[in-house]
């Protein structure tokens, strides 16, 4: 049977982290499609933009599955070690 003892304080302390960097990114307005430092980020071919008079839907499909492929392999090398 696995060890899960660390997996919970490990869990705390990588949502602590991403917390704390969405915090930071959105109070210096350099939060991706703000017109910061990330402005390409979010703005890719594939990502959805619908603009009427009463509202606008954003639908980051490829900025989505970038972000998934990136976590994907870091995840998968940090396991390897």
């Amino acid at each position: 049977m696995p060890d899960w003892t660390g997996v919970g304080k490990t869990l705390i302390l990588v949502g602590g982290i991403l917390a704390l960097l969405g915090a930071l990114l959105t109070l210096s307005g350099k939060f991706p499609g703000t017109g910061g430092g990330f402005g390409w980020f979010g703005r890719l071919p594939g990502d959805i933009l619908i603009k009427r008079e009463n509202f606008t839907v954003y639908l980051p499909l490829t900025t989505s599955i970038l972000i998934s492929v990136a976590v994907s392999l870091l995840l998968y090398f940090l396991s390897k070690r």
